[in-house]
This record gives structure tokens, sequence and C-alpha cells, in this order.
């Protein structure tokens, strides 16, 4: 990356996110930090990662900031450059979900759905940021509630998925499941995942469920292993209400918000999850289709495709006529 010394302040802001347990991603962020505030952008770090990355708020010349997870870290903040793998960006939209701040993702990990480039492409990323050639998309996300009785006792939010699992392995868990406040069916199961088009890749896809473009707006409901006659995956309006009860007379389970946030589900509990009443905003550096992206993530094999050949074969054909 080029070496940038810090020049006089823009009034800009960038909130900097990293996974700083990982030597590598401390490298990649203190140069990124090094590149924002060369460009005279201020950088906003959590107290403990600046800690970690050896940043105080004397550093650059005074651009670097710090903050606690517990304050509103997104506030006044352009957008948050994480650093780190999906897991990172699912924290990050804890941390900026009450700013809806977006989020610009850098793939540090494995897959990486929700990241916008991989580590080579650092150095476009800090350019887009600082000429702004970026825009922001709104992902839909879920509000969950668990309620015991007519009690709601916790309620979340999920970009990916909620999922209710059985919480001892040796049981099964039953459930009823509910759409739209009438009920579908019964199930012994492993579990429930309901899932958005964002998480359909995510916990959703090893489940079987269907994977669902971002732009399509609609809510996932997928059986984990259920005993039933129909337990198939289901898609539904993004105005439904889908609702998961746990049978008094059968095991307790757990519910996992996006892999990150979770709580116990005792026999008789009712889980209800619906459209959530805040996006989370992902910024995109090009518009390269969702197509593209499944195929670099996943690897899949396209050898032998024609089409774009046969599209320049007709339009040519058309013209020549």
């Amino acid at each position: 990356m080029t070496d940038s010394s810090p020049t006089e302040p823009t009034g800009r802001r960038v909130l900097v996110l990293a996974h700083t347990g990982r030597a590598e991603v401390r490298d990649v962020a203190r140069a990124c930090v090094k590149a924002l505030t060369g460009h005279g952008i201020a950088v906003r770090l959590l107290s403990n990662e600046a800690r970690d990355l050896g940043l105080g708020e004397d550093a650059a010349g005074g651009l670097v900031e710090t903050t606690d997870p517990d304050d509103v870290p997104g506030e006044g903040c352009e957008l948050a450059l994480v650093i780190g793998g999906d897991g990172s960006i699912l924290r990050a939209a804890e941390l900026t979900r009450e700013t809806s701040t977006p989020l610009l993702g850098v793939n540090l990990g494995h897959v990486g759905f929700l990241a916008e480039a991989e580590q080579e492409d650092v150095e476009s990323t800090i350019a887009a940021i600082v000429a702004r050639a970026y825009t922001a998309e709104d992902r839909l996300t879920l509000d969950v509630q668990v309620f015991h009785g007519k009690e709601v006792v916790w309620s979340t939010f999920a970009l990916n998925e909620a999922s209710v699992e059985k919480a001892a392995r040796e049981r099964m868990l039953e459930v009823v499941v509910e759409v739209d406040g009438r009920p579908l069916s019964r199930w012994g199961c492993d579990g429930v995942v309901c899932a958005t088009p964002t998480g359909s890749t995510a916990y959703n896809f090893s489940a079987g469920g269907p994977v669902v473009w971002p732009e399509v707006e609609a809510l996932l409901m997928v059986p984990l292993s259920a005993h039933a006659l129909f337990a198939r995956p289901m898609v539904v309006a993004p105005t439904s209400v889908l609702a998961v009860e746990i049978l008094a007379n059968t095991g307790s389970g757990v519910l996992w918000c996006d892999g990150r946030r979770t709580v116990d589900l005792p026999p008789g509990a009712r889980i209800e999850v619906r459209r959530g009443a805040r996006p989370v905003r992902l910024v995109r550096l090009h518009q390269a289709p969702f197509t593209d992206r499944l195929v670099a993530k996943f690897g899949l094999p396209v050898e032998g495709w024609r089409g774009a050949a046969e599209r320049r074969r007709r339009d040519h054909s058309d013209t020549d006529a």
C-alpha cells in the first residue's frame, strides 16, 4: 500500500473494526489506518483494538480516535471498514446497528460471502473510500422475540439467521411451526432455521435450504433433520410472521442469532421471527452479479459455458441481416 503522511483533516471519519487476534489482520488494519489518515480522514477504533494495534489517540497527527463498544461506535462515521471474515462483519452489524452505518468488509477469513473485497484489493478499496466511489445497499434483517407465556423475555435481531436448536444431543426437539398466525406442522427435529436472503448462503445453505438472491425480499424457514411427512424448506413473504413453539412435554432448546447471540429455551417457549424494522447496510464497490459471487466463493465449475459467445454470435447475425 502506498505510504502516506497525514494531511490536513477533511472532516470525514471512518470506523475501522478488525479481528485483532490474528497477526495478518493487525498488519492490514495498521496499513488501512495509515492510508486513511494519510488522506486526512479520521479513523475511529475500539479502544481494545487500538491497544492491540499499538495505536493511541496521538497517532497520525491526532486523526486516530478511540471509543468503547458500549458507546455508539458508528456515530458520525460515513462507513465502517471491517477487516476479518464474515464473523467480523456480523459483529460489526451489532456495533453499528443503532446508526445504520454502512459496512465495507475486507475478507481475511474463509468464504467471506458478506465481504466486498479480498486482501489483495486493500489498496483499491482505500482509493474507493477516499474518492467516495461506492454505494450502499440495504439488506433485510430479522427481528426475533422469545415469549414465556405472554411475556417477551428476550429480543434481538439477525442479519443471517435465527436458529432454534435442541439443547441435548440425545433427544429431538418437538416443535409446532406457525406461519402468519396459523399452525403449519409439528416436527420432531434437531431444530429450525429462520433465515434472510443474505443468510441463505450461511447456515440455511448447510441445512439444505435454497439460495435466494439478495434483492429478493423473503423470509426462509428450514427444518433441521425433521422426522415428519411435510418437512421442506419454505420461502414466505417478507410480511409474514414465523413462529416456532417448543412443546411443553419436550426437552429444552437454545436460540442462536447469527451464531453470536444466544438464549436458552425452556419447554413451552415461543419464538417469533419477522422482518426487521431496521436493515443492515452493506457497501458495494462494484456491481458484479450475485451469480458471479456464488461462482467465485463456492468455486463452482462453469467450464463449457457458451452464453456470452452465443449472444455475440446472435447479435452479429442480427446486424448482418
